[in-house]
């Protein structure tokens, strides 16, 4: 009796083995993440929310939050486990059986006769061979003696295969690949200002070279460059009874500066702005 029941419970842990051993898909692979309801919410959560909320809410890729360490949760739903992704083509051809007892031969299918195009410039010139010049007898030429373009007679279509090296590849030249090293490197940052450096020595030589001129000599245009015309001043208008009243105030100290002041307002008169030619921020 012992022996028995060993040889059961032997029996019973293959059973469970091979059960283990021959597992399906779903059991290997877990199902996918579904999506946040409000029942997987705990406090302390990204997505914990106040107020009303719904498992809608959950839904919304733009605002459900990725949780701190773990992966992001889908916002769609998606089938159960005993769904199978992909399209399913049912066979119609018979499978492996029919495909090694017998071959489909393509049959042909007949195709209609295709009507020739006339050959025109053929009609035209045997109808002048003959001695038909009137359109009448054009018409009349043509229906007795129709030509037609064949189908075999390629020659306009024809082309001269063009003479090739025999060495010569076919396709597009591959671009030359992009050097990395020189680019880590600053490569062409170096030949710039090796460039640079070269261009300004190549400078600094030519005005070396150059010959230095004697003294300049003042000519006409450089006297009348630096002119300045006189200006002529118009005397300011005043009121009859006011024209030989004085001066109440006087803001130089001597006459002597009150003059030079007046003649270096006339010089710059013609370049000054204003109405009374004072500056810009003067006013009458």
């Amino acid at each position: 009796m012992p022996e028995a029941g060993d040889s059961r419970q032997d029996l019973k842990r293959w059973k469970k083995k091979k059960q283990q051993v021959h597992r399906t898909v779903s059991q290997i692979c877990p199902p996918p993440r579904r999506p946040l309801t409000v029942a997987d919410i705990r406090p302390g959560m990204e997505n914990e929310r106040l107020g009303v909320v719904r498992d809608s809410m959950f839904q919304n890729p733009l605002i459900v939050k990725a949780e701190l360490g773990r992966p992001r949760e889908r916002s769609c739903s998606l089938p159960g486990i005993d769904f199978n992704y992909g399209l399913y083509i049912r066979g119609l051809d018979g499978g492996v059986p029919e495909a090694l007892g017998h071959w489909d031969v393509f049959k042909q299918q007949p195709t209609c006769p295709q009507e020739l195009t006339r050959n025109y410039i053929a009609m035209n010139r045997g109808a002048v061979k003959a001695g038909l010049v009137t359109a009448r007898e054009n018409i009349l030429y043509r229906q007795l003696k129709d030509i037609r373009i064949s189908n075999k007679d390629d020659r306009r279509t024809k082309k001269d295969v063009p003479s090739l090296p025999p060495d010569m590849t076919y396709g597009i030249q591959a671009r030359p690949s992009t050097p990395f090293f020189d680019l880590l490197q600053h490569r062409y940052q170096q030949l710039w200002v090796q460039e640079q450096k070269a261009t300004q020595k190549a400078i600094k030589l030519e005005k070396k070279q150059k010959v230095i001129l004697g003294k300049l000599y003042e000519t006409r245009s450089n006297h009348l460059r630096k002119y300045k015309p006189p200006v002529k001043l118009d005397a300011l208008w005043h009121m009859p009874h006011f024209q030989k009243v004085g001066r109440h105030l006087d803001t130089f100290p001597t006459e002597a500066d009150r003059q030079r002041a007046l003649k270096a307002q006339r010089e710059e008169y013609a370049v000054r702005q204003g109405t009374l030619r004072l500056g810009n921020y003067t006013h009458p």
